[in-house]
């Protein structure tokens, strides 16, 4: 395959994959529970999830790493088994897609709080990424995903480590907005403009959003971000917000209402589009038939 970044610069938009937390816990992943820890113990149902996903369409598909930082994983008493648990979710994915899509390593927010709100110096917080970046380098990966930050001073070490310890390795980077009276902003006070600028000055070569809201608020941040940016650009919404049915989390967004707005995303220019919590193989497979009809 041509380098992705050579894709999307060719003008190609690409079809990003779902949600991971909403596969596994349909496959039996306990509330509490660490997700990384399957990538030891049931590396078979991660196969099973790539496989969906490259099924349905998707040019990208995503590791079960978003926890896998050391100080994520410290919280589970993992941290000794940092590299092993992110070689172990890179191997799965490989061994599904080979070289059929991008393979991205994703990286979440710690769970922790800098100092001086909380007590992770800058240094130990830039270590946790290193050494889960380091496992992404040695496994070998497409895209580097740093995702679902909402403190630009977090999500500026992560993006710095990816570029220090993998440099020829594309970085995307994603903050999660929450709407207020007064506009988007993350839940640490960031701004659309703000992360639009920071992620970008902190080396990510591309940015957007995900989580936290259906795709018609995404089409909006996407819409505001395209105003303060000329990088490329990554959308990857939920199904709707988490509602609660017969003691059941469900998503309300039907694949067939998000595809039809991701026509928007498409007028807007998003060169990567996919889906977060909630969505599934079939938002993606209904989302791969809007992006082939438009010949992107």
């Amino acid at each position: 395959m041509r380098p992705l970044l050579e894709r999307i610069r060719g003008g190609a938009t690409l079809v990003g994959d779902g949600a991971m937390g909403t596969m596994l816990f349909e496959r039996g992943l306990q509330p509490g529970e660490c997700p990384e820890r399957w990538n030891l113990e049931r590396p078979e149902v991660l196969e099973e999830i790539a496989r969906l996903y490259l099924e349905a369409g998707a040019d990208i598909v995503s590791t079960n790493t978003f926890g896998g930082s050391v100080l994520k994983l410290q919280q589970y008493d993992l941290d000794s088994h940092t590299e092993e648990i992110n070689a172990a979710a890179i191997g799965a994915v490989r061994k599904v897609i080979g070289d059929r899509a991008y393979l991205s390593a994703s990286c979440g927010p710690s769970g922790q709080m800098l100092a001086p709100l909380g007590d992770v110096s800058p240094e130990e917080m830039s270590e946790s990424f290193v050494r889960q970046i380091t496992a992404f380098a040695r496994e070998g990966v497409d895209l580097i995903c740093i995702e679902t930050m909402t403190d630009i001073t977090e999500a500026t070490l992560a993006i710095k480590a990816a570029k220090a310890t993998a440099p020829n390795t594309p970085v995307a980077a994603t903050m999660t907005f929450d709407d207020t009276p007064n506009g988007f902003y993350t839940i640490m006070g960031v701004s659309i403009e703000q992360a639009a600028e920071g992620l970008a000055k902190a080396g990510a070569d591309i940015i957007g959003s995900n989580c936290g809201n259906g795709i018609e608020n995404m089409i909006k941040i996407a819409g505001e971000l395209k105003k303060y940016t000329t990088l490329p650009i990554i959308m990857q919404s939920n199904a709707g917000l988490p509602e609660m049915q017969d003691g059941s989390v469900v998503y309300a967004e039907t694949p067939e209402f998000m595809a039809e707005k991701c026509r928007e995303l498409l007028d807007i220019g998003v060169n990567i589009i996919g889906g977060c919590c909630g969505t599934t193989p079939a938002h993606v497979a209904a989302i791969r038939g809007v992006v082939d009809e438009r010949g992107a």
